[in-house]
């Protein structure tokens, strides 16, 4: 699982934003397709917990992560693992 991470900063302001003038903003253009964009890679842990804080029940991220419930209540409930 991935996150998309993007910054919503322009490039380069508009030149009446440069100038200090009060004229009135200029319209807001599309993002540029050339903006950098991070990823992050989750732990199978970290997938489990942010699904669950989502509201998801174990039984359904068991199914989205191709899991077992079994092993999706060990990582909510690390106490309860054999060992």
């Amino acid at each position: 699982m991935s996150s998309t991470i993007s910054s919503s900063f322009p490039e380069s302001l508009p030149a009446a934003a440069n100038s200090g003038s009060a004229a009135a903003p200029a319209a807001q253009t599309a993002p540029s397709s050339n903006v950098a964009v991070d990823t992050v890679t989750l732990t199978e842990a970290e997938q489990v917990y942010q699904l669950y804080n989502q509201g998801q029940s174990v039984s359904q991220i068991a199914s989205s992560l191709s899991m077992s419930e079994a092993v999706v209540n060990q990582y909510l409930n690390p106490s309860n693992s054999p060992g």
